[in-house]
């Protein structure tokens, strides 16, 4: 009777450890600091992002998720392009990254580089926040990170050293810095610049010594970056591409979280990725553009396009458009352009 009633104790104890196992090693595999990659620090609306998203996980999680937050891909010595890769293989934990510098990886995000085809906020919002964006995010979720949420950067502006652009032409061999993109390579060779790939740590020194004429970047970024003081003494106002980023994190990772914890990282990931693009158009959609005056007022040119300039850039870009438009997908593209068309403003 005894070995009965031990034996059977054994199996109801083994049993019980059996179920609560999972739990115990779930929370024991837990990071005491997970990696968040980021290209820009926290004196911009991008680097701002991951720090809202870090504070909520850690505020909401108890101290479980603590993120810490590595500005300037310092993970990955500077090089924005091979952020993606990172994540896959877990070098890096977790990032808010661009579409931009990831999109030599997963073709698909090259689609919010094509030239021209955001006109305003309304079109950038009707794309990521609705199908389009759904099957962005199963997209990424294929290539092996975890999309949470949207944020953004901004309509990337153009700026130079040398004169006021208002017509392709005023672009004729400027040296412009540009992201490792050959999307970025072929825009600006089509409207006759001299495109230059160099990491944002590079390309600071480069507009100082006059290396390099120009780049083009969100306004924010233009004010943070205090590039006035590095030669940058004329931008344009064209809105050629928006640059989105997103939330994400990488597939392990996410799988070593419970199921609630899951759910926290998400929510806070989107009420981040809100605020984050609040802060990013923050200056920029008021009808009086307080963030223009504070660039001029630095002794900055400011070039607003009247639509019949805007409509010189966008012919000479065409050929560009056509050719991507096959590259990253027609049907995605077409779904795109269609959202656009429904916008509501």
């Amino acid at each position: 009777m005894k070995l009965r009633t031990f034996l059977t104790s054994a199996v109801a104890a083994a049993a019980a450890l059996a179920f609560t196992a999972p739990a115990a090693i779930a929370q024991t595999a837990y990071k005491s600091e997970y990696r968040m990659s980021l290209v820009l620090g926290t004196a911009f609306p991008w680097g701002k992002g991951g720090e809202l998203w870090a504070n909520k996980v850690r505020e909401r999680t108890q101290g479980r998720i603590n993120i810490k937050l590595y500005p300037g891909v310092s993970l990955i010595q500077g090089d924005q392009t091979r952020e993606f890769s990172a994540l896959r293989q877990g070098v890096i934990d977790m990032a808010v990254g661009s579409t931009i510098n990831w999109s030599p990886q997963v073709k698909q995000l090259n689609l919010f580089s094509l030239p021209f085809l955001f006109p305003d906020y309304a079109a950038v919002d009707a794309v990521t926040q609705g199908e389009v964006g759904k099957s962005i995010f199963a997209t990424l979720d294929k290539a092996g990170v975890v999309p949470l949420a949207w944020g953004e950067n901004g309509y990337r502006e153009i700026s130079n050293s040398k004169k006021a652009i208002k017509s392709p032409e005023d672009l004729k061999g400027l040296k412009i810095r540009v992201v490792g993109s050959p999307l970025f390579l072929d825009t600006f060779t089509a409207l006759g610049a001299n495109p230059t790939q160099m990491s944002w740590a590079d390309a600071q020194p480069a507009f100082a010594s006059g290396a390099v004429d120009g780049q083009e970047n969100p306004l924010s970024i233009f004010t943070a970056a205090k590039l006035h003081n590095v030669a940058q003494k004329h931008i344009t106002l064209w809105g050629y591409v928006n640059d989105p980023l997103i939330f994400v994190v990488n597939k392990e990772i996410w799988n070593s979280w419970t199921p609630a914890d899951r759910e926290i990282v998400k929510q806070a990931a989107i009420d981040a990725g809100k605020e984050e693009i609040a802060i990013a158009r923050k200056g920029v959609i008021e009808a009086d553009k307080p963030l223009l005056k504070d660039i001029g007022a630095l002794g900055v040119t400011v070039t607003q396009l009247s639509p019949d300039e805007r409509a010189a850039f966008v012919k000479a870009t065409r050929p560009v458009y056509d050719k991507w438009k096959g590259q990253i997908g027609a049907d995605l593209v077409n779904m795109a352009e269609k959202a656009i068309a429904a916008r509501k403003p």
